[in-house]
């Protein structure tokens, strides 16, 4: 079956029991050419710090090495936490990327600190960093689009090199109402992490986006939603993949964070809490066969009146991981 909706992926460079970290990395860069292969259009990367889940540290650093190992797809961080860093230099940072995979790159940009207090001050000691986050946002796109920042600015004729003749794509990331109303007031593209919320604030999002969106770094509003589905052979294989996924978000709830579980050792029995957490989890997963789960993508793309859905997926076999994305491709008719 074909369809007009674009599909995109994100990958976060998961860890796994048993397995180094550092493979979980190469892994990443593994499933980036496997994505081009299938005719993906983007492929997106996180940067969280001191997670033992998730090792994904430094997205300027592994888009690099996607970019060496691909030559069509879009590659783009979801994203850089930006109060951590100087805007100039993450400008600097994403004009060689652009250089190295001309008109391909992405600068999605988030304001949370994507790890625990104490690392995100070891990270900007300024505490208050996150303040200053419409102010970087717009320096940072001034610099990195190449035009510089405007007069009366401290950095007035000071230029992100190289310059080009093409430019990164500056997003804005949220899952609240702050990154959509920001997003709409600089004009600028905006992604919902819906995986993140279970689907909670979605509409909202989008619906205020929209709706206070003005002409900016773009004529017209582009959004898309970042969403969490696995696909396998059959709907039961689906589901018995899914037991590491539903095991992390248990242990997450507790306080507990760790590498994937393969899914033969990640059951175990539930509280009546967790159980009914379990169960609401199960009821929300897009799991299941290709057709399955293309459907209700179908469905949530209308939804959400959204032409694009980037899709994440987590399980603790990097085949099994790969596979999910060829039976989806296959599914939505990619090339």
């Amino acid at each position: 079956m074909s369809t007009d909706l674009r599909l995109s992926v994100l990958d976060q460079s998961v860890a796994g029991v048993g397995r180094p970290q550092d493979e979980s990395i190469r892994n990443t860069l593994a499933l980036a050419q496997h994505c081009e292969a299938l005719g993906y259009h983007r492929f997106w990367v996180s940067e969280h710090h001191n997670l033992p889940t998730i090792v994904g540290t430094a997205p300027e650093i592994l888009m690099a090495a996607i970019a060496a190992r691909t030559q069509r797809i879009r590659i783009g961080s979801a994203g850089v936490m930006l109060p951590h860093y100087a805007p100039f230099k993450v400008a600097e940072q994403f004009r060689v990327l652009d250089a190295l995979a001309p008109g391909r790159i992405d600068l999605g940009v988030g304001r949370a600190p994507g790890s625990d207090q104490r690392t995100a001050l070891l990270l900007n000691p300024e505490h208050r960093a996150a303040d200053d986050f419409p102010r970087q946002v717009q320096e940072l796109h001034a610099w990195a689009c190449g035009a510089g920042v405007p007069e009366g600015h401290p950095g007035h004729g000071i230029h992100a090199l190289p310059r080009a003749g093409t430019a990164p794509q500056v997003w804005m990331l949220g899952s609240s109402a702050y990154g959509a109303q920001l997003a709409a007031h600089l004009g600028l593209p905006y992604a919902f992490a819906y995986f993140i919320t279970d689907g909670q604030g979605a509409k909202e999002g989008l619906d205020l986006y929209r709706s206070l969106f003005r002409p900016g770094v773009l004529a017209q509003p582009q959004a898309t939603v970042c969403v969490w589905a696995l696909v396998a052979d059959t709907e039961e294989a689906a589901w018995e993949l899914f037991a590491s996924r539903e095991r992390a978000r248990v242990d997450r709830q507790l306080g507990r964070f760790g590498p994937l579980m393969p899914a033969q050792t990640a059951r175990r029995d539930y509280s009546a809490i967790e159980q009914a957490h379990v169960d609401e989890l199960r009821r929300q997963a897009l799991v299941g066969t290709a057709g399955q789960v293309g459907r209700r993508l179908r469905a949530l793309a209308t939804e959400l009146a959204v032409e694009e859905l980037v899709v994440i997926t987590w399980t603790w076999d990097p085949a099994a991981q790969q596979r999910s994305y060829e039976l989806l491709a296959r599914e939505f008719a990619l090339s």
